[in-house]
């Protein structure tokens, strides 16, 4: 008998997706919006200085991807891939539908959402690896309206497998 149970397992990773899910809606829908406030049209001569400045603040929504909430998109993959494999829990196909909902999320991420990261990133213009090249800053708003619209596959695929997990753990 092991210490976790695979309902313990499910429940947290269940968590997880709507911890995902919610921070999906919080950055689509009230972060990057705030950071595009009274952004001016590129005709402006101060749109140059506010897409600095975007880039300035982009690290901040980058970082917190990165670090906080890719492990827990893994995380998504591995506990109801485990679901799946152990099968004690009810259909495992449910299970594996919704892991497959996360590696989505995370090969999404990678090949969609990474990209237009880093031209946000290299909006700031400052020294480093890669910054500022490559980028045109007439495009800064347009780079975060469409990291929005992209942002929505990181909002449906964890609402996607949080629910059908949950209405299969509560068929038990």
């Amino acid at each position: 008998m092991s210490i976790i149970t695979p309902e313990a397992v499910v429940g947290t990773t269940i968590a997880c997706s709507f911890i995902l899910f919610g921070n999906a809606i919080t950055q689509s829908f009230m972060g990057v919006p705030a950071l595009l406030v009274d952004f001016p049209p590129t005709s402006s001569p101060e749109h140059a200085e506010r897409a600095r400045l975007l880039g300035r603040q982009w690290p901040t929504f980058w970082k917190v991807g990165n670090v906080f909430f890719r492990p827990i998109s893994t995380l998504g993959i591995l506990g109801y891939g485990y679901a799946a494999w152990d099968g004690r829990i009810g259909d495992w196909r449910v299970y594996a539908v919704s892991a497959m909902c996360h590696l989505i999320t995370v090969v999404h991420s990678a090949l969609n959402m990474q990209p237009i990261n880093e031209k946000l990133d290299a909006l700031s213009g400052e020294k480093g690896k890669g910054k500022g090249k490559g980028v045109d800053r007439e495009m800064a708003e347009e780079y975060a309206r469409r990291w929005i619209r992209y942002n929505t596959v990181r909002m449906i695929t964890p609402v996607v497998a949080g629910t059908l997990a949950l209405i299969q753990a509560l068929k038990r």
